[in-house]
């Protein structure tokens, strides 16, 4: 069994982005290369209501998809499709924007908002397929613990636990783990998959005193089939994830990313004349 190493440490830089939200960007334009399919990670974790209910009014998305995951806190939205609802403790929302999607996110004043928010790249074949949107309740998201280890397997599969969701265009696993201190865990890993870890509390390091993971870090490890961790002195809490690197062409304009900038340029030019949505929604959302 090869181990995995750290391969890159990465610190997020403060942010404010949609109208007005405090934010903290782990992953984006620098990263997108060697964290391939993944585009982009901003992390969320404040007290104070003033830092982010002002939300994301309504935006587009097409070529990529979102996945939300709200540990603590409160986010209400809709979308063209007609979906609205509530993402609320221990929930996410995995939205495909693929061909074209109109949504708003608004986080509710609460205790604390912590939470993740992860950009997934489309392959090109699949870019401009039918946007969809999932649900899903911290109730259907299974829980397995393990000596120190408290694993949720919030999508993919994690020793022989199918999670709550999987991806049907890039199959990414997504694991929430808290490790008592001193604990070890190990997880197996396809070898040609992109794998990170980012520090939502405490810290880890590697098995064999091979590096820390201090909090709010990403971590992109090396190739193997493997990664080993063990929770710092005041334990840890992360979130684990990975998924097979598309080594496509990357044409980023802000919510949309395409192969091309003919492509990109083709989709603002469909916002501006009204032709960017492809679908017909289901029901006034509201």
């Amino acid at each position: 069994m090869k181990k995995r190493a750290i391969a890159e440490l990465v610190t997020g830089r403060k942010a404010i982005d949609g109208a007005g939200v405090h934010l903290v960007r782990v992953l984006g334009s620098p990263t997108v290369r060697s964290f391939d399919p993944f585009l982009m990670l901003d992390a969320f974790d404040s007290e104070n209501p003033q830092d982010y209910i002002k939300g994301f009014p309504t935006h587009p998305h097409r070529g990529i998809e979102t996945f939300t995951y709200l540990m603590r806190g409160r986010i209400d939205h809709e979308d063209s499709l007609g979906n609205a609802g509530s993402i609320v403790d221990g929930g996410c929302q995995w939205m495909t924007a693929g061909s074209g999607i109109l949504h708003q996110e608004m986080p509710q004043a609460s205790r604390r908002m912590l939470g993740l928010q992860l950009w997934i790249n489309l392959p090109q074949a699949r870019k401009m397929v039918d946007p969809e949107y999932r649900d899903i309740k911290a109730d259907m998201v299974p829980k397995v613990e393990e000596g120190g280890a408290l694993v949720s397997v919030v999508a993919g599969e994690y020793n022989g636990v199918s999670g709550a969701t999987r991806g049907d265009h890039v199959d990414v696993v997504f694991l929430d783990v808290t490790l008592k201190p001193g604990a070890l865990w190990t997880v197996a890993t396809k070898p040609q998959d992109t794998v990170f870890a980012y520090m939502v509390e405490g810290s880890c390091e590697l098995a064999g005193g091979d590096g820390e993971i201090p909090h709010r870090n990403a971590c992109l490890f090396t190739p193997g089939d493997a990664v080993s961790l063990v929770g710092g002195p005041e334990g840890a809490r992360f979130v684990l994830v990975s998924g097979a690197p598309l080594r496509e062409p990357v044409a980023w304009g802000g919510p949309i990313v395409m192969n091309t900038d003919e492509e990109l340029k083709q989709a603002f030019f469909e916002l501006e004349d009204g032709t960017f949505i492809r679908h017909a929604p289901k029901g006034k959302a509201g």
